[in-house]
């Protein structure tokens, strides 16, 4: 059963202002969000080398192996914060539960200043996952519910583009700081500081109408009810599929760019890493708005396919065509961080339209977040794949970009949802 049709009521000062609220705490925590994701991509490859020289071991090797297993640990880590707070969220509110999580991975990746192993850094990762994959799912399913339908594609483009703002503002830390084996340390304190946001959010956001609505009318079970459900199954399996192809090409290739212009630059010239980052990052911004203005002028399956499609080309032309750190490096690394970025405007747009209100948080949080299981499998390969290639970057991200092929049939088993209501 879907909502009517009918127009909505005509906004008030009141209503905009509440849907204003809402905007700006789920913007913030989407941004600080890609702010601690953005952490560790820029001290992983001197944190791990102070790490290593511990052990008497200097090359790329260790880096890889253990950048992979980091990586892992966070994308499980996210997977299993989406389900927990996406369920947290559909049992005791939206709002509530995101203050958790925004809570969750502020402390924990603050706490990153101690470690002194590399198991230290996965398991701290792992937990402050946890945090970022719920507040993912919740920013979503609170966005969607409260705005109306003729701006899903405009707030889908926002939320997308919000996390990548965080990640550029952390890059352009490193673009004034430089992050070497001495200093990497100071810049997760930074990670601690959101922490602040949870009293906004819990004093001033106001709580789902719909969610309110739904769960007034039937206790919630949004596990049993999505589990037991064949017209739920098949969804949750497309959604989670669909974003396992973006989540593998981003964390299994596109995320290590900043440690391979690290290593391709030297020693001499440490904000290579940050200039990187942020690049890459200012395209992803520009990327998220064009992936939700592609799926609402195109349609949901078409826009998916092209964008499978021109991030294989691009990523083709990126790891096989370039082998030293330059302009030319640079430049594909923003046209790589647009289109394959641009993936992440498009799920918020479509995964909130293939799930009833009474168990949209919990399902989106399991299949974007299940999504991230089998990219922890990616980023694991790409670290084996290092083995493999003597510690080349550029060879183990083009196999592991291959997986947008997948992408460009995949989509045609997907529903369109282009101009339909979200499901009640």
């Amino acid at each position: 059963m879907t909502e009517p049709t009918s127009p909505p009521p005509a906004s008030t000062p009141a209503t905009a202002g509440r849907r204003g609220m809402v905007l700006l705490a789920a913007f913030l925590g989407w941004m600080f969000d890609g702010l601690e994701m953005g952490i560790f991509p820029l001290i992983a490859r001197p944190a791990l080398q102070q790490m290593q020289a511990n052990h008497g071991i200097m090359d790329d090797k260790f880096v890889g192996h253990w950048m992979g297993w980091v990586t892992a640990a966070f994308l499980l880590g996210a997977a299993g914060g989406g389900l927990l707070f996406g369920w947290l969220g559909d049992k005791v509110g939206r709002v509530r539960a995101m203050s958790m999580a925004i809570l969750c991975y502020s402390i924990f990746t603050g706490l990153v200043y101690f470690a002194a192993e590399p198991w230290h850094l996965a398991a701290l990762r792992f937990v402050a996952a946890l945090g970022m994959g719920g507040e993912w799912a919740l920013g979503v399913a609170l966005v969607m519910e409260v705005w109306p339908e003729k701006n899903r594609p405009m707030l889908a483009g926002i939320i997308g583009a919000a996390a990548n703002i965080g990640f550029a503002l952390i890059a352009t830390v490193g673009m004034f700081y430089a992050v070497t084996q001495e200093t990497w340390r100071y810049v997760v304190v930074i990670g601690a500081l959101p922490a602040a946001l949870t009293f906004f959010v819990r004093l001033f956001v106001p709580e789902s109408e719909k969610w309110q609505h739904a769960a007034a009318a039937k206790p919630t079970q949004p596990m049993k009810e999505i589990f037991s459900s064949p017209a739920l199954i098949r969804p949750l399996l497309i959604a989670t599929l669909l974003a396992s192809v973006a989540l593998i090409g981003t964390w299994g290739s596109v995320q290590w760019l900043p440690l391979w212009a690290d290593k391709m630059a030297g020693p001499d010239l440490p904000k290579a890493k940050a200039y990187t980052q942020f690049l890459s990052a200012l395209g992803s911004v520009f990327g998220c708005l064009l992936g939700a203005w592609m799926g609402g002028k195109f349609g949901r399956r078409p826009a998916y396919f092209l964008l499978c499609l021109v991030s294989l080309i691009s990523c083709a032309w990126l790891f096989r065509g370039i082998d030293s750190y330059g302009a030319s490096f640079l430049t594909l690394t923003f046209v790589v961080g647009t289109v394959t970025a641009a993936f992440y405007g498009w799920m918020p747009l479509y995964l909130p339209e293939l799930f009833p209100t009474r168990v949209r948080a919990t399902a989106q949080g399991l299949s974007f977040n299940a999504g991230r299981i089998l990219a922890a499998v990616g980023a694991l390969q790409m670290g084996a794949l290092m083995q493999t290639f003597d510690g080349s970057y550029a060879q183990a991200g083009a196999v592991i970009s291959l997986i947008y092929v997948f992408g460009l049939v995949l989509i045609w088993f997907a529903p369109e949802t282009r101009g339909k209501p979200l499901p009640e």
